[in-house]
């Protein structure tokens, strides 16, 4: 439910930037990520180099790094035809609900089934807000928020996987370097804040030990 306004808003995205409706669904299908998808219409809107957007996409996607370091011990053991579909369905949705599952159950075995049915489950979910979004996106009432609902799905993804000092500190820290840094330009200010928030846990937590 809670990727489904943000996928509203990129498909109505794509229409409002004059993009083919068949593009806008086939970027979808194969960039699958939310945030780079807005800033590639985005781009594409104001007629940038194709080298700057693919640059672009893939700088507000570094993040994934770090979900893909901390994925990586459950699913080390699995064959390459595992992991490629495993990266491919990684999104912030998909890595915190199952890496807050995982820590609960540690013993837990085909932990990559589990992950599998949550980034199915989310990519189907996006693929069809976005095609709605794509086609009906112009009929949405501009009162409605919807866009208010992309920051508090995040934050309730987060929140429960805050357990111990280091990780509060981290997100304490994060959140605010991105409060500063949020009006630079490619999203640059969400990896700055990222790497600043790691660092601060990191800190606290060797200090606690």
């Amino acid at each position: 439910m809670g990727a489904i306004p943000f996928g509203l808003i990129t498909g109505a995205a794509g229409s409002a930037a004059g993009i083919d409706p068949v593009m806008s669904i086939a970027m979808s299908i194969l960039v699958f990520a939310g945030a780079s998808q807005i800033v590639a219409i985005q781009l594409i809107a104001q007629n940038a180099p194709g080298v700057l957007i693919v640059l672009a996409v893939l700088l507000v996607n570094l993040r994934m790094v770090m979900y893909s370091a901390a994925m990586a011990p459950y699913f080390a053991h699995l064959p390459l035809r595992w992991k490629y579909p495993i990266a491919y369905l990684l999104t912030d949705h998909a890595f915190a609900l199952t890496l807050a599952r995982f820590r609960d159950n540690e013993n837990a075995p085909h932990k990559h089934w589990y992950y599998l049915g949550a980034g199915a489950n989310l990519w189907i979910g996006w693929q069809v807000a976005v095609v709605i979004g794509v086609y009906a996106g112009a009929m949405l009432p501009k009162e409605w928020p919807l866009d208010f609902t992309i920051p508090l799905v995040f934050l309730a993804l987060a929140m429960p996987g805050l357990r111990t000092p280091g990780q509060r500190f981290a997100a304490l820290a994060a959140g605010l370097v991105s409060a500063f840094t949020a009006s630079m330009p490619l999203k640059t200010g969400l990896i700055i804040a990222a790497m600043c928030g790691v660092t601060v846990g990191m800190l606290r937590e060797g200090r606690g030990k």
